[in-house]
């Protein structure tokens, strides 16, 4: 008689964890990609757990496994739970690095990965405060280590359905400008993937402070001219901007499904590009 199947057979992305010391010596450098997962704990509004940021990254990243061929070279490091999150520190619960702990610890795990002699690494990161941050973290691993280094960010990925659909289409232009933390897609997401976790009593519209400014003034509120250096109470003091009641958790599936499938392209190109995108200096031939 076969085994009964196990519990959970879907489709995982391989874990650089499992790998054993020797086998880096067989890994083709012009081809595998190790994915570092950043995520935060940091408070979500008073609807939201404190894990967000984390708990989607890893739904997205278990949404491509299904869409990447087995044999496709790409590991991905534990995730970081913890980051740069001192614009929510006044809240509760928040937890996190200064600046320059945050950079040394992905410049370090960065520059591990190349002495394990693979050139190419995806930061995939759930949290908007950690953008200038992949930013900085990129460059320096690229001119320290020619290591090829693409930042990418969930909520920046096409949510494209496979009838062409936009999912970003199903939200008004207040959400989509306004909306930054804890609105409407990170609460559909989190209704999808961890609905025992949304305090259901607690959603509503959580109107961002930047709205009036928007209003109020031409060049300061028009969201490109200027970046205000904001801490969250300062976007609205419960700790959330957006609709997160008009939140649906079949849109937030959806979501989380679309994400994965742009996120296995992604991965499917960088396997793909050359290592001579990194040039290793200049010349004027």
């Amino acid at each position: 008689m076969s085994p009964p199947p196990a519990a959970d057979s879907a489709p995982r992305l391989k874990r650089w964890a499992d790998l054993r010391w020797p086998e880096f010596a067989a890994l083709d450098p012009a081809h595998t990609v190790a994915v570092l997962p950043v995520g935060a704990t940091e408070q979500h509004g008073p609807h939201l757990p404190l894990d967000v940021d984390t708990a989607i990254v890893e739904a997205v990243l278990a949404a491509a496994a299904g869409h990447l061929p087995a044999e496709a070279p790409v590991y991905v490091l534990p995730t970081l739970p913890v980051g740069l999150s001192p614009e929510h520190e006044r809240f509760p619960g928040t937890l996190t690095l200064s600046a320059e702990t945050a950079l040394a610890l992905w410049r370090d795990l960065g520059a591990s990965v190349a002495r394990a002699g693979v050139r190419k690494l995806v930061i995939f990161n759930g949290h908007g405060g950690h953008i200038g941050l992949m930013d900085l973290a990129g460059r320096e691993l690229r001119a320290r280590h020619d290591v090829l280094v693409w930042g990418v960010n969930w909520f920046h990925l096409p949510l494209i359905e496979p009838d062409g659909h936009d999912l970003e289409a199903d939200l008004d232009a207040r959400e989509r400008r306004f909306g930054v933390h804890a609105g409407q897609i990170e609460t559909a997401v989190m209704l999808a993937i961890a609905p025992e976790r949304v305090a259901r009593d607690a959603l509503r519209d959580f109107p961002s402070s930047s709205e009036e400014r928007a209003r109020r003034y031409a060049l300061l509120g028009n969201g490109r001219s200027a970046k205000f250096a904001w801490q969250m109470q300062d976007v609205h003091p419960a700790g959330a901007a957006g609709h997160a009641a008009a939140a649906d958790a079949d849109w937030g599936r959806r979501a989380v499904a679309a994400a994965g499938r742009s996120l296995a392209q992604l991965l499917q190109d960088v396997v793909a590009i050359p290592l001579s995108t990194v040039v290793p200096g200049p010349s004027l031939a």
